[in-house]
């Protein structure tokens, strides 16, 4: 993965064979924890989402060299997997080989993205209404929690208050097919 100072990249990756990733809360905080300490320092996060099989980060990288990026999140990989070995007694990677990095050029469809990663507690059938999973950064974009990770300012550029975030959000979980979920 490369990647350039000032450029939008949606990061994802999923567990392998399926295998359940974040068992807990505990878990679900510690990736967050070990995100925000080796990955945090190079990008600014937009928005995110973790799943019990995957994750999702919208991150503009702010390193002035492309290969930091990368390693740290390959660093993060690593040693939350060595950490989930440890704790469960499994051996091996934990996550597939390669973490996937698009570039994100048109910015309207930064806003698409945005809600994209955050539906996917939905669209697993999780929950029924996207506030409702805490470990994504909605609650935090739309002012029902006072999380650090995502930058709130961001949101901000294009709506004027918390509730237009919502109902941006709820009405493309409307309009899109449920055969497009993925």
């Amino acid at each position: 993965m490369k990647f350039e100072k000032g450029k939008y990249y949606h990061i994802y990756n999923r567990s392998n064979n399926n295998e359940i990733v974040f068992s807990s809360h505990e878990s679900y905080l510690f990736f967050l924890k070990k995100f925000k300490k080796q990955v945090h320092p190079h990008c600014i996060v937009i928005a995110y989402c973790l799943m019990p099989t995957h994750f999702h980060f919208l991150i503009r990288s702010e390193s002035e060299e492309s290969k930091i990026l990368s390693d740290q999140i390959a660093i993060l990989l690593r040693s939350y997997t060595h950490a989930i070995n440890l704790n469960t007694g499994r051996h091996g990677n934990l996550f597939q080989q390669h973490t996937k990095a698009k570039l994100i050029e048109d910015e309207s469809y930064l806003l698409t993205l945005i809600t994209y990663i955050h539906q996917n507690p939905i669209r697993a059938k999780l929950v029924k209404n996207i506030a409702d999973w805490e470990y994504s950064s909605y609650l935090d974009l739309s002012g029902k929690r006072n999380g650090t990770l995502a930058d709130k300012q961001f949101m901000h550029q294009y709506f004027r208050t918390n509730a237009e975030v919502e109902r941006y959000s709820e009405e493309l979980l409307l309009s899109v097919r449920k055969e497009c979920w993925v």
